[in-house]
């Protein structure tokens, strides 16, 4: 069994079925309940933390000519001051994470989907965007992953996310170690995920790490860390999946049969029609690897980027990949 680093993770409270939403009771998520023995979980209540109540009134976002403000709905009294101020101290202290999930729709925690008033009338129309804590950790994490739970039951939008958190989990460990030599060896065992990522992108992290300018270790790790947020930071195309596990697939081609490869070919095109999940091909290739016993694709990351106990091809069909 794979000895995983465990992905540090910033949760909004309410998901974890603590009661402190505003009508006292929590939101529990089944996918996160999935998570929880595999990370470490960070928390807080925004809300709580500014010292309201539980339950308590509902709050909403107001934009008038000073900004976007967050107001209580039955007086207007106006919490954006220190939800500010409680946002910017909590983020700063809050150290290094390898990703945040959210409550989504939420006036503080969140994203995108927030209703925004354009008045303080009541019946005002509205349009849709932060919260107010989520738009300081946008603002604060630039580049770490960032998403609302409703938003992971999309199938695609869940696997980037679990490859992304557990790679910079993995990726922290590495930078602590402060070794060229463990860099060496983590982007060679992601190299394939990676490519499958982003093949541009991957070849200037290669760059970055044959280090030809000789720079001393944590400035290499700083420009490393960069450059792998960037190649992390779209979800990978179904070409370029295809395109990495055609690039699996040339190091088992001379040891299969005419028979195993139409087989593995078959599996490929499967994927790329959209019948069968990319696991599919994936968990074949990794059979036929240590069938062979080919170390090299047996060390890459891509063959299980996250725990299986978290493999779940259900989805809402719902959500937007970024």
């Amino acid at each position: 069994m794979k000895d995983w680093h465990k992905p540090k993770l910033f949760i909004s409270r309410c998901l974890l079925n603590i009661p402190c939403r505003y009508n006292g009771i929590g939101a529990p998520d089944k996918i996160i309940d999935k998570l929880e023995p595999y990370i470490e979980i960070v928390e807080t209540c925004p809300e709580q933390a500014i010292g309201l109540p539980t339950p308590r009134e509902t709050l909403r976002l107001v934009k008038i000519e000073e900004g976007i403000r967050l107001l209580k709905s039955n007086n207007d009294e106006d919490l954006t001051e220190s939800m500010s101020n409680f946002s910017k101290d909590y983020l700063c202290n809050l150290g290094e994470v390898d990703g945040f999930l959210l409550k989504g729709k939420s006036p503080s925690c969140g994203l995108k989907e927030v209703r925004v008033y354009t008045s303080i009338k009541k019946g005002s129309i509205s349009t849709k965007g932060n919260g107010l804590f989520a738009s300081e950790v946008i603002k604060l994490y630039n580049g770490i992953p960032i998403e609302d739970e409703g938003r992971l039951k999309n199938f695609n939008i869940r696997e980037h996310f679990f490859n992304r958190i557990f790679t910079l989990s993995h990726f922290r460990y590495v930078k602590s170690l402060r070794n060229i030599t463990y860099l060496i060896r983590f982007h060679s065992n992601n190299k394939l995920l990676f490519m499958a990522y982003n093949q541009k992108e991957l070849k200037k992290l290669g760059n970055i790490v044959a280090n030809h300018d000789k720079k001393e270790i944590n400035e290499l790790l700083k420009d490393y860390e960069m450059q792998l947020l960037k190649v992390l930071s779209k979800t990978p195309r179904y070409t370029s999946n295809i395109n990495m596990l055609m690039h699996a697939f040339g190091y088992l081609s001379k040891g299969l049969s005419k028979e195993e490869k139409a087989f593995i070919l078959e599996l490929i095109e499967k994927y790329r029609i959209g019948k069968v999940p990319l696991s599919v091909p994936t968990n074949v290739i990794k059979a036929q690897a240590i069938r062979f016993k080919e170390n090299y694709l047996l060390s890459q990351s891509f063959l299980e980027p996250y725990p299986e106990e978290l493999m779940d091809i259900s989805d809402s069909g719902k959500g937007v990949s970024h």
